[in-house]
């Protein structure tokens, strides 16, 4: 019975996650595909303005020569 309780867990987690994907998959497209897919082509264009135009919000996070 060692074997149940070993396979149970990894059973469980791939049924969860089959069960995210087929939501996922029905989920995309539907009345609000335009609408999402303008707000994510803004913020697209936002970040290539700011990026393209050299303002950016936080300096570069590299390693500090003391």
């Amino acid at each position: 019975m060692d074997y149940v309780s070993a396979l149970l867990p990894p059973v469980v987690m791939a049924a969860f996650f089959i069960g995210l994907i087929v939501t996922i998959v029905k989920t995309q497209g539907g009345a609000n595909k335009a609408k999402e897919d303008a707000a994510v082509d803004a913020a697209v264009f936002r970040a290539e303005g700011v990026h393209q135009s050299g303002l950016s919000a936080a300096p570069p996070s590299g390693p500090s020569e003391a």
